[in-house]
């Protein structure tokens, strides 16, 4: 698997500030930011908004991955990195695959609803037509970190 390089980095710290500012709306702190992997321009950004919306579809890759392709006027984003703070969920994966995205940055896997390496890996299945390069557990533990805090108050 290839490793994630400084900008990729950068990129999750950004991803990570978002989700924090996500968590303090009450939203499960998950952030996302596509960017173009040879310049690091932003082109996308995104946060979980689920709640506030109450849209099913309201989550923080799906978000990301439609403002940039606003941003491009193409919704395929081959050339691009999709950076978010939770491995992705089928529905996300499957628009990540279906944006072209070529890089997948993630940081906390998600057993119980990962579509990236956990459950099952839906952005490198054969079948499919485009694979997506994904590279795993960056800054990892500060984004479990960030959603188990968000959980733990919540609980009380």
């Amino acid at each position: 698997m290839p490793e994630a390089t400084p900008t990729d980095i950068e990129m999750m710290r950004r991803a990570l500030a978002l989700a924090a500012e996500a968590g303090t709306r009450g939203e499960v702190p998950v952030g996302a930011v596509v960017y173009v992997t040879d310049t690091g321009e932003v082109i996308g950004e995104g946060v979980n908004d689920r709640e506030h919306a109450r849209d099913p579809a309201g989550h923080a890759e799906f978000h990301a991955i439609r403002n940039a392709s606003k941003h491009l006027g193409d919704f395929r984003l081959e050339g691009c990195t999709l950076v978010v703070t939770l491995e992705p969920c089928p529905m996300c994966a499957g628009l990540i695959v279906n944006a072209r995205v070529d890089r997948l940055v993630y940081g906390a896997s998600d057993p119980k609803a990962g579509a990236c390496g956990s459950l099952m890996t839906l952005t490198q299945d054969d079948r499919l037509n485009h694979r997506v390069t994904p590279i795993a557990g960056v800054l990892a533990e500060e984004s479990s970190d960030l959603l188990k805090a968000f959980f733990r108050a919540r609980r009380g």
